[in-house]
């Protein structure tokens, strides 16, 4: 499943939605792949655009992990780097299946080489009391461990390409989404004269001064 860049910014969340939860006017920080991170104020949360083979009332984007709360900085930027590797690994191979729960939705990460589900992503984020295993830095852990569902994608394709970069730029703690998104911007430059360069040697090029 290819989603252009810029989809969750032309399909954002329905306004029932946005109004029940309070987030009219949130901030989309990352959008790779239809999977995506928003955030207004205090609140934080994931967005994805789900597959294109449900009913019609299905194809609204959906919001996951909302964290009404956030700790920290460092907590908001954690959203950014998982939804980036979630569309990574959408990019990959895996499937992202959302069941809703109300106005959010679970996220189930399925394997299409084996059915199985290899991690779940839940509604709402469970706080800091219950959220031992559920934390936004716990599921990124968890998501970086996964190894791809199958081949890499199609990397000839600029715009499969630019969205592979702007993942792998988002996983550096110390790159922002505006630095990850120029840095992206000069690796695809970079693989367009040399074609040999791999994602991750293409950002290494587009890092140096």
């Amino acid at each position: 499943m290819t989603f252009q860049p810029g989809h969750l910014q032309q399909n954002p969340l329905p306004s029932g939605v946005l109004g029940a939860l309070t987030l009219t006017g949130y901030q989309l920080l990352v959008d790779v792949a239809g999977v995506g991170a928003g955030r207004l104020g205090p609140q934080a949360f994931l967005l994805v655009a789900p597959e294109s083979d449900g009913a019609p009332a299905d194809e609204l984007t959906h919001i996951s992990l909302h964290q009404p709360r956030l700790g920290s900085e460092q907590e908001a930027f954690a959203y950014q780097q998982l939804a980036a590797q979630l569309g990574y690994l959408r990019l990959s191979g895996y499937r992202l299946a959302l069941e809703r729960s109300g106005l959010r939705s679970r996220i189930s990460l399925v394997n299409p080489a084996s059915g199985a589900i290899a991690m779940q992503i839940p509604d709402k984020h469970p706080g800091r009391l219950f959220g031992g295993g559920g934390s936004v830095r716990t599921l990124l852990a968890a998501a970086r461990a996964l190894p791809p569902a199958g081949p890499p994608p199609d990397l000839q394709r600029p715009e499969l390409l630019h969205q592979t970069l702007l993942a792998l730029a988002l996983g550096d703690e110390t790159t922002s989404g505006a630095e990850a998104v120029e840095l992206a911007d000069r690796a695809l430059a970079l693989t367009q004269g040399d074609p040999t360069l791999d994602p991750a040697a293409a950002l290494a090029a587009a890092r140096r001064p």
